[in-house]
């Protein structure tokens, strides 16, 4: 899967999620590892993904949408919050708050300025993607043209029919 894709950003850090279905809703650690923001080469989404050191399980794989965004997580400056409607590193997609803290400031001020490049190059995509579509249906919906028949052939056909029975 990672071979499709080309690496936009490679950082280490540590990830968690709220867990809000708790009792006491709390952040749980979702583990340390390198965070990478990758590129589909063909389809162009881009997604953050994240492997945990020594076993090199999976504990962050969404996409990134225009609607995201990235925030300081209270008054830490290396850590930033999101929400993503569909993390897929439990095998079934489900939204999740995730938050992520870097070692320093300046390694979540880069974290931070290259999620949002990639979030706008996605929203441009489908901007022109969308557009493209919208153009593409009218051309078609000009092809179209509504047939009128006239009544000789109205009744020409309800001959034909009463000739059948």
């Amino acid at each position: 899967m990672e071979d499709d894709e080309e690496e936009r950003f490679k950082m280490r850090a540590k990830l968690f999620r709220f867990a809000s279905e708790n009792d006491l809703p709390e952040w749980k650690e979702r583990g340390t590892g390198d965070v990478k923001l990758l590129k589909h080469k063909e389809k162009g989404t881009i997604r953050p993904i994240t492997r945990r050191d020594k076993i090199l399980k999976i504990c962050a794989n969404h996409y990134i949408t225009p609607m995201m965004e990235l925030k300081p997580n209270t008054a830490r400056d290396r850590a930033r919050v999101w929400n993503t409607h569909a993390e897929f590193a439990d095998e079934r997609p489900k939204p999740e708050l995730l938050a992520i803290r870097f070692l320093t400031a300046e390694n979540a001020q880069k974290f931070k300025t290259k999620f949002e490049e990639c979030r706008k190059k996605i929203e441009e995509r489908e901007k022109k993607a969308g557009s493209g579509k919208s153009e593409k249906v009218a051309e078609k919906l000009e092809a179209l043209s509504v047939k009128e028949e006239s009544k000789e052939s109205e009744d020409e056909t309800t001959e034909k029919a009463e000739e059948k029975q």
